[in-house]
């Protein structure tokens, strides 16, 4: 079984939490007709993906940690796409920042999956 003591080691839910707080600030751009839209879509997105590395990591298998990477991964390719939304839209500047570091933590996860389905 691949673990760590703490899932606060893991480098992506270190990520992921610096990645939400991130989010966080970037939807205070967002205008306040959306707070109940994509603010509140966005935010909910974001809290995802560390809470689910965390709540995997503390699953039975690396299975059952494996099922609640797949959940982050999907709620990053949400969060892509709202971001990607919110910039058409002209909420937002370009946020190629924010692109930048969803994709790497998207890559990241899946290696761990990787991982974790070979062990």
């Amino acid at each position: 079984m691949l673990r760590r003591s703490n899932f606060r080691d893991l480098l992506i839910w270190q990520k992921g939490k610096l990645l939400c707080l991130d989010l966080y600030a970037v939807t205070n751009k967002l205008p306040s007709h959306e707070q109940f839209g994509m603010i509140s879509q966005i935010r909910r997105a974001a809290v995802s993906v560390p809470t689910n590395i965390a709540e995997g990591h503390g699953r039975n298998s690396n299975l059952d940690f494996a099922r609640f990477l797949y959940i982050a991964l999907g709620s990053i390719r949400e969060l892509e796409t709202l971001v990607e939304i919110s910039t058409a839209l002209k909420y937002l500047d370009d946020e190629k920042d924010a692109l930048s570091k969803l994709d790497e933590l998207a890559r990241m996860v899946s290696s761990f999956i990787n991982k974790l389905e070979a062990a």
